[in-house]
């Protein structure tokens, strides 16, 4: 019998199992993949979740990939640009662009050092309940099939969880997708951590591991299907439209590997708990890739999880209600980004943020505290009345930005 189960071993499921197994909980760890393993994702981990990392005693290992420390954001929204490096949370001010294969195995292997016990290659197939509570897993493994029990299962599955799908977790706040992506890596390419958003074209260049630049472009959805039929020069012809500096080093560089994109970006939150069970990462909460939030996310839930679990599986508290409070604060400190990114999705940056931008020109605090609002550290509301604060401007920040 586990303390908890945790299905699916990536950002979200093998940071849980980390800080679940060094609170002393016996946790089983379960993913369909064998580590080393890649997957999709636009790379970038802002720096406060640098700094958990570094709590955690794992920003060696990252630095030890040879992944590089981006240090300097550039971005260009409609023209206008804004350079800087967000505040530091306890002493790191650097994001990092880590390959996935880099970033869930270092969280796996930190998540068996802590003593969660990981099966590899194993598909999770159905539930077991008792009544209306989930009570374990059934499996098929290496080994053939297998059940286990544990007094929470966690769903950290993905956008298809099919923990969420047995459970039958209701979603809200849904909004269908709004964006397609696609990506490369690129070599002979020098970049800082750059994003250009223009013509309904956001350009990113992420510097990542073995001295490679992952470019990423996304344009609006309803463009997919001509997008898919010429992937290449569908991307070559964005970076011309938003982004033509880029476009001059990937024309000095060389394509290392294929491209790798979806036109299936959905929005939405999903009930985070129910008896026995909870969600984390995308299987509870999926958004556009358009703010690079999801590996922070997934990280900063998991960690949030396990704050309200942690007592509860100790005898301090109900389960239940646990994993509840859980959900409610997860909803409550999330919504306020999901709806900025939402509008960020649209693709057509907002006069109410370009107006500041404008304004914090030559003002490299401000500068430095917009980044800092891009990485979550406070909400734009805030943001906004700090700058007028800073530049004497009139009281009452803009509402939040529509794009």
């Amino acid at each position: 019998m586990y303390d908890a189960i945790v299905v699916g071993a990536r950002c979200a499921g093998a940071t849980t199992a980390m800080l679940l197994a060094r609170a002393g909980h016996r946790v089983l760890l379960l993913d369909r993949a064998s580590f080393p393993s890649d997957t999709m994702s636009t790379h970038y981990v802002h720096p406060p979740t640098i700094a958990r990392l570094a709590g955690w005693g794992l920003l060696d290992q990252l630095r030890a990939s040879g992944c590089p420390p981006l240090e300097v954001s550039r971005w260009t929204l409609a023209g206008v640009p804004v350079t800087g490096c967000a505040p530091p949370v306890d002493g790191i001010r650097a994001g990092y662009g880590p390959r996935r294969f880099v970033l869930d195995t270092l969280l796996v292997r930190a998540a068996e050092a802590a003593g969660a016990e990981l099966r590899e290659e194993c598909n999770v197939t159905d539930l077991l309940w008792d009544g209306d509570r989930v009570v374990g897993i059934r499996a098929r493994g290496p080994r053939g099939e297998f059940t286990e029990r544990a007094r929470v299962v966690i769903g950290a599955d993905g956008l298809d969880s099919m923990v969420a799908k047995k459970v039958q977790a209701p979603k809200y706040e849904a909004v269908p997708s709004l964006c397609c992506v696609y990506y490369t890596y690129w070599s002979g390419f020098t970049a800082d951590y750059e994003v250009f958003v223009d013509h309904r074209r956001l350009v990113g260049a992420v510097p990542t591991n073995d001295g490679l630049v992952m470019v990423v472009v996304q344009a609006p959805r309803e463009e997919f299907d001509e997008v898919r039929k010429d992937i290449e020069g569908s991307y070559l012809r964005s970076l011309a439209l938003a982004a033509p500096s880029v476009l001059e080093r990937v024309r000095s560089g060389r394509r290392e590997e294929r491209f790798v994109g979806t036109g299936r970006l959905p929005n939405f939150f999903r009930r985070g708990s129910g008896p026995g069970w909870a969600l984390v990462g995308d299987a509870g909460y999926h958004k556009d890739s358009i703010g690079a939030n999801g590996i922070s996310d997934a990280i900063a839930h998991a960690a949030l999880l396990v704050e309200h679990l942690s007592p509860a599986l100790g005898g301090a508290r109900p389960v239940d209600r646990a994993l509840v409070d859980y959900t409610v604060r997860r909803d409550r400190e999330s919504l306020p980004t999901y709806h900025f990114n939402l509008q960020a999705a649209r693709l057509r940056p907002a006069d109410e943020l370009l107006d500041v931008l404008r304004a914090i020109q030559g003002h490299q605090e401000q500068m430095d505290r917009f980044f800092g609002f891009i990485a979550g550290m406070y909400g734009w509301t805030e943001f906004v009345d700090g700058v007028a604060a800073a530049l004497g401007t009139p009281a009452g920040a803009p509402g939040a930005p529509a794009g």
